[in-house]
């Protein structure tokens, strides 16, 4: 934060914060809450961090130096590969690699779970997908990594069961948005939603929205309607209820972006209801439960979403399912209204 104060000539001059929290500080100083602390987290989440910061600067120069279109291949979940999607994936496998602290790895772009059989002593699972939104790419609009963190069980040395666990589990989670500037949002289990800029001058993520919480009342929707041919007639109704003037006698405004990270981060800072229905086409749902829909329903819980998010069995770690979060009050009046418009 920056205030201006006169020097001796009655000339104004720019007076600098230099108390600023950077994500390594902020991580050093949580990890002192914990005595019983290794360290090892710590380590693992500066490993993301250097992810995080290589893939925003390749996407920065994605079309300066021709990374941009597809990749001429297709991933695990039957997606058109984009040259950044490949290019952020393999960023992601080498830093969880050369971290020493990641015992197996699930990414979208992968058939298979990776083991790191040389991080030996290594007790964490990660989950991620390297950059969701990626159809986006071309068009320079907004995408995003979100990433869920599992601790293995006591005694594993890493097996697929140490990552197929339910949302609840989670150790940490988060997501980082690409956008006008690089967003880091980051929580951990039974902690506050904190949120990072990435400030390129001196290549640090920068603490600027700590403690973040979905606020109470926005009336504002996020989905996209034109799969509504497709919806259950309960989801229709649900979402033309949100059209009609509401107790203010306004009706809600739709925003979407098309690209989960930034209608999930917009969710997050002004509230409203954002969701991904299952429809015909997707009876399931659309999204991947262990690297999209429960890194991001821990989010929205610790930044005290009262609609929780709950999560169903999955065996296959590309299982997909529906999504939607937003206030409680907000779901509850509209679901109500949508009564009386069925």
């Amino acid at each position: 934060m920056s205030a201006y104060t006169t020097n001796g000539g009655g000339q104004e001059t720019e007076k600098i914060n230099t108390n600023i929290v950077t994500l390594t500080r902020f991580l050093t100083e949580e990890q002192a809450k914990h005595k019983e602390a290794t360290g090892d987290f710590t380590l693992l989440c500066h490993a993301l961090q250097f992810s995080f910061k290589s893939i925003a600067y390749y996407i920065r120069r994605a079309t300066l130096v021709n990374l941009t279109g597809l990749a001429g291949s297709s991933n695990t979940t039957g997606d058109d590969q984009k040259k950044l999607d490949v290019i952020s994936n393999d960023l992601f496998i080498e830093a969880m690699r050369s971290s020493g602290k990641c015992a197996l790895l699930v990414s979208e772009e992968e058939e298979d779970v990776i083991f790191f059989n040389d991080s030996t002593g290594a007790r964490y699972a990660v989950a991620c997908d390297p950059i969701d939104g990626s159809s986006n790419l071309d068009a320079g609009v907004s995408v995003g990594t979100i990433f869920g963190i599992h601790k293995l069980q006591e005694g594993s040395t890493g097996t697929k069961e140490d990552i197929l666990k339910p949302g609840t589990e989670l150790l940490a989670a988060g997501f980082t948005m690409y956008g006008a500037s690089a967003q880091l949002v980051i929580t951990m289990r039974g902690g506050t939603v904190n949120g990072f800029t990435l400030d390129n001058g001196v290549g640090e993520f920068i603490l600027t929205h700590p403690d973040m919480r979905l606020p109470k009342s926005r009336a504002i929707y996020s989905v996209n309607e034109g799969n509504s041919l497709y919806w259950e007639d309960g989801t229709n109704n649900y979402f033309n209820s949100l059209k009609t003037p509401q107790e203010n006698g306004k009706p809600y405004s739709a925003r979407y972006i098309g690209s989960m990270v930034a209608d999930a981060y917009r969710t997050l800072l002004y509230g409203g209801v954002f969701a991904y229905p299952a429809d015909k086409k997707s009876p399931k749902g659309k999204l991947r439960i262990l690297y999209e829909c429960a890194p991001m329903a821990l989010v929205f819980e610790n930044g005290k979403s009262e609609h929780l998010y709950t999560l169903p069995s999955f065996t296959s770690k590309h299982s997909r399912s529906r999504w939607s979060s937003g206030r409680q009050q907000d779901e509850e009046n509209a679901r109500g209204r949508a009564r009386t418009h069925s």
